[in-house]
């Protein structure tokens, strides 16, 4: 069963996934910018440092990320 965290999340994503994907249409930020902002957020949660548990969530967002930088869900490449 999903929490209101949980879709808290989901539409936070979804907003910030459109927020790039209209900045890379408009011309605002290039792919390889839009890519580096991605693998920054990952970086931040694969450096985290806490708790197990806190470690096991911030590592579970950074394998999010990464899987869309290789998806590319935030850039429409050509």
């Amino acid at each position: 069963m999903s929490t209101a965290s949980e879709h808290a999340g989901q539409a936070a994503l979804s907003i910030c996934e459109a927020l790039l994907l209209a900045m890379n249409d408009r011309g605002l930020l290039p792919e390889h910018e839009i890519v580096g902002v991605l693998r920054d957020a990952a970086a931040t949660h694969e450096n985290a440092v806490g708790t197990d548990h806190e470690t096991e969530n911030h590592r579970a967002v950074a394998d999010l990320i990464n899987a869309i930088i290789a998806g590319g869900n935030s850039v429409r490449r050509l």
